[in-house]
């Protein structure tokens, strides 16, 4: 408990004691009623002080129509109607209530804290021919930092030396390790688990993993959704309505039927119940709640509103490479004719061998180039392949384009993928296939967005019409548009948007954040993904895992559910008890139960938000 829930706690005790002391006085001696009355002002002022206090400087600052002020009117006007004990009951069942609220509150966001407490206080530098701890933010790109086993990692960077486990779980929800040795990149917020680490910095602190998952959910509560707005604009308006309306039952009924001070009881009770706290303060902790739940599993929402979002969603569209597929061309096949498919593999490999296009880096990595290999006289032919000299040996690498064009007969291959012929002295030596693997669990991911509700799966990629059709079969995609330029993918995007659910896009590229910022839901790929993407992107799966897309609906749904839930039951509540109210069957301790008492149900049920059930 805090300081302040310790005071208000000795402060219950204290008035309890007081009460108790007053009811046995009272019971044992008679006193006219200016005894009885400052009997029990004694316990009213030591639990209710700080209540009228703050009432009062409600009411200075123009803002008097809040829960301190209906609770201090109501007690007050108990204790003029000369309802002594039910005054001080009354505020000590409401203090109490208000200290059970409070430690819930903090419990909940003590969670959020602990789950985001990933960023490290110092980190251990090597300057001036010695380890110095700095702060992170003092780091510079290119320098050095150490990591003992045990420490959180302050920074982005590269491993230059060193081998050991990562644990990851702090920022991609992952319990599994992950295993990095030199030249590995490395995030901040991780923590080092076996072996000692020497990284070198690639990324200012500003600039960093860490950083930017700091200042998402910190930003994200700023953001709120449509039903936090309807529920504090509802607040403003009902209110002062309720508080005319106890008016109205306080001096119109006697008028007619007399009884002045049975109906201003009512009013009070009216009054009491009218608070609407169980609503302004439970929707925003389901919320920040849900948000809690996402970032446990590895997915940063940036705001409740893209919680309430993703409940609706029906329609998603997701690109291709490094979303549905690894992003990591590989060598899947080779076709020799006349030499064998290694000799073949090494003239492609040793052709490419000065380009940094993926698909040459695909080929250094599928084979050792022989050392002895020379190369010379390398010549570009924009977009359609390549040529150079080989050991002597003219090899010409390229697309369909490339070999009619140099009018060398070829056969042709139907194999899918990103297919290499090759001609060697100007003769057809076969081809080499290379593709983008599958992500493992793909066609699982798209099922369990079906499953979570998704009625529509559509791949937009700047692919080949083949290609995109083959891996959309491959995983259960109902949808292909291949061969897209960025700009396309948004004309595509916005044929898609209706008023039927509201459409998602997943995506992981530079070329995806103008889609990413134009579908409703925009969803980056955190680990992979470009800063470009994740900062046009609404919510970012920090693990790359295309599944945990499913887990983001499921939690917005249990979230928006818990919302409804806490707004009809306090609803419900607050109409039943003042219907009685108005017409005298309830009583200040009724009351006090419709507004304190549901307050705290509502906000329990608010905190089953923060479990992340699958």
């Amino acid at each position: 408990m805090t300081k302040k829930q310790k005071r208000a706690l000795w402060r219950i005790l204290a008035a309890t004691g007081l009460l108790a002391v007053a009811a046995v006085i009272g019971r044992l001696f008679p006193l006219p009623w200016w005894g009885e009355y400052l009997l029990y002002l004694l316990p009213y002022a030591a639990v209710g002080y700080r209540v009228l206090w703050d009432a009062a400087r409600g009411v200075a600052a123009g803002q008097m129509l809040d829960e301190n002020f209906l609770m201090g009117i109501a007690t007050v006007g108990a204790l003029a109607l000369g309802e002594y004990a039910e005054a001080v009951f009354v505020m000590l069942f409401y203090q109490v209530g208000e200290l059970f609220q409070s430690i819930a509150v903090g419990k909940s966001r003590r969670s959020i804290a602990a789950l985001m407490d990933i960023c490290p206080e110092t980190a251990t530098v090597w300057r001036d021919g010695e380890w110095a701890n700095v702060s992170p933010e003092d780091v510079a790109v290119g320098e050095t930092v150490r990591l003992l086993p045990g420490d959180r990692v302050p920074l982005d960077g590269v491993v230059s030396e060193g081998c050991s486990l990562l644990d990851t779980a702090a920022l991609t929800g992952e319990p599994v390790p992950r295993q990095v040795t030199a030249g590995d990149a490395v995030i901040s917020g991780c923590i080092n688990q076996t072996g000692l680490l020497t990284v070198t910095v690639t990324h200012r602190y500003g600039e960093s993993t860490v950083a930017k998952v700091l200042e998402l959910v910190e930003t994200a509560a700023e953001r709120k959704a449509t039903s936090e707005n309807v529920v504090t604009r509802f607040a403003r308006v009902y209110t002062p309505i309720v508080v005319a309306s106890a008016v109205l039952l306080a001096v119109l009924p006697p008028l007619f039927v007399g009884g002045f001070g049975e109906w201003i009881g009512r009013a009070l009770n009216f009054l009491v119940v009218s608070c609407p706290c169980a609503l302004v303060i439970s929707v925003p902790m389901t919320f920040f709640g849900g948000i809690g739940a996402a970032s446990k599993a590895g997915i940063l929402v940036k705001g409740g509103i893209f919680l309430e979002a993703l409940e609706r969603v029906k329609t998603v569209v997701t690109d291709k490479t490094g979303t549905i597929t690894k992003g990591n061309f590989e060598v899947v096949s080779v076709n020799a004719l006349n030499f064998t498919d290694e000799q073949l593999l090494q003239l492609t490999a040793a052709a490419e061998s000065g380009s940094s296009h993926p698909i040459a880096e695909a080929l250094k990595r599928a084979i050792d180039i022989d050392k002895n290999t020379v190369v010379s006289t390398v010549t570009e032919f924009s977009g359609k392949g390549i040529q150079a000299t080989v050991n002597g040996q003219t090899v010409l690498v390229g697309n369909q384009k490339l070999m009619n064009e140099k009018k060398i007969p070829f056969t042709a291959s139907d194999a899918i993928g990103t297919v290499l012929y090759v001609a060697v002295d100007g003769t057809f030596a076969g081809h080499v296939v290379i593709a983008d693997r599958l992500k493992e669990g793909a066609a699982e991911a798209v099922a369990a967005w079906k499953a979570a509700g998704v009625r529509r799966v559509c791949m937009l990629t700047g692919d080949r019409r083949e290609t995109a059709d083959a891996v959309a079969a491959a995983v259960g995609i109902d949808e292909v548009c291949a061969e897209l330029l960025p700009a396309d993918k948004v004309i595509e995007v916005e044929k898609r948007l209706s008023a039927d659910g509201k459409l998602l896009y997943v995506g992981d590229g530079i070329n995806d954040a103008p889609v990413l910022s134009r579908a409703d839901i925009g969803v980056a790929m955190g680990a992979l993904g470009s800063d470009a993407a994740i900062e046009a992107a609404d919510v970012v799966l920090m693990d790359d895992k295309p599944e945990k897309l499913a887990v983001a609906i499921k939690i917005a749904r249990k979230t928006m559910r818990i919302v409804r839930q806490n707004i009809f039951f306090s609803l419900a509540v607050k109409v039943a008890v003042m219907a009685l109210s108005a017409v005298g069957l309830g009583n200040l301790y009724l009351a006090v139960f419709a507004d304190v008492g549901v307050c705290v149900l509502a906000i329990l049920n608010a905190m089953r938000a923060l479990k992340v059930d699958g």
